[in-house]
């Protein structure tokens, strides 16, 4: 089990790290922050992100449907800091 939450993590890593370069180019990021036994990945968005009108839109129909396409197993992807 713990082997397959690791594989699970590295690959939302993947996915974020081919997410961030448009979010940056925003002036924002993004930061991996846990991945929940039940499958909803917990980020943090900074810079721009963090305080940006459209960032829920962002995260929910960019960061989180590209994760969901990646890796159908991901339930949701919320921002702890918003």
């Amino acid at each position: 089990m713990a082997d397959s939450k690791e594989v699970m993590v590295q690959k939302v890593q993947n996915v974020l790290t081919q997410v961030r370069p448009y979010l940056q180019q925003d002036g924002g990021d993004i930061v991996f922050v846990e991945l929940t036994d039940d499958f909803v990945v917990n980020v943090e968005l900074t810079g721009a992100c963090g305080s940006c009108a459209f960032s829920t839109m962002t995260l929910k129909g960019g960061v989180e449907a590209t994760l969901k396409k990646a890796i159908p197993e991901v339930k949701e992807v919320v921002a702890i800091n918003l």
